[in-house]
């Protein structure tokens, strides 16, 4: 008997969809209530404590956690950190800095998964070009989100268009995933790749789409603590991320936050309820 392509993928009814939207709308509030917070002389366990109110407020739960044994409710990942920063009260923000903030919640069992990077203060404009690339880069990836379409088309959109705009890092180590019931499901999805290749997307998947940009090279170590990765040259970094359901009618971003309403419909994709 033939394997079928999507074994093992947890393929979602539009009334589950509709209930892993709610779950992500948790987190779109607790990644703008964190973004409002980004200033000067504020912590990340301080960060950490406004994201962990806003999905306990919901009903929800944070994903992150207790993961593993992971002791914050977002990854608070600045500068030369690419993921999995750990909140501490030590990690002060200054101005010109950059952070990467990932964000997790269930509700009603289902989870949500986002991650944004914000600048503290002004910004520096090299910084903040090299962000755009990355949060523009997912968007081609999302728009591959198709019945049909296959993770080899996400990834090469994500690394055609990074290669494209300003020569950055594309972290290859990490990547995308699926998310449900679970926040890590299978399948993994690279954020490079070869267009017609790999699984052929279907109805009903939900995905992780999240690419991670560096200034310059994008070879990156794990640090001693076990969680905090970051770039082997010291370089910046930055990652951005969205849950998203692929329906016959196209992509549904499901931790759409109200400033990416515009985008949706730029980009054509199916608007979430709001």
């Amino acid at each position: 008997m033939r394997r079928k392509e999507n074994r093992g993928v947890q393929i979602k009814t539009p009334e589950q969809i509709a209930k892993m939207r709610a779950a992500g709308q948790v987190v779109a509030r607790a990644l703008d209530n964190v973004g409002a917070a980004v200033r000067p002389g504020v912590s990340t366990l301080e960060l950490d404590a406004v994201a962990e109110k806003t999905i306990r407020d919901a009903g929800a739960v944070p994903s992150f956690k207790g993961y593993h044994g992971f002791t914050g409710s977002i990854c608070a990942s600045v500068n030369e950190e690419v993921v999995h920063g750990i909140p501490s009260a030590e990690r002060v923000l200054a101005e010109g800095d950059i952070i990467s903030i990932d964000c997790g919640a269930i509700l009603d069992g289902w989870h949500g998964d986002s991650a944004i990077t914000v600048a503290v203060g002004e910004g520096r404009s090299e910084d903040l070009r090299m962000m755009q690339t990355c949060e523009e880069s997912m968007w081609r990836g999302i728009a591959e989100l198709r019945p049909g379409r296959r993770l080899g088309d996400i990834g090469h959109a994500i690394d055609d268009h990074i290669s494209r705009n300003g020569g950055y890092g594309n972290v290859r180590e990490y990547g995308g995933h699926g998310i449900g019931t679970e926040m890590h499901m299978e399948p993994h999805v690279l954020n490079y790749g070869k267009p017609g290749k790999g699984m052929k997307l279907v109805e009903g998947m939900c995905l992780a789409i999240e690419p991670m940009t560096t200034m310059n090279d994008p070879d990156v170590r794990q640090l001693d603590d076990g969680w905090t990765v970051v770039t082997r040259d010291g370089g910046r970094a930055a990652h951005f991320e969205h849950t998203v359901a692929v329906t016959a009618d196209g992509p549904i971003v499901l931790t759409a936050r109200e400033s990416d309403r515009a985008k949706i419909a730029d980009m054509g994709f199916v608007q979430p309820t709001w």
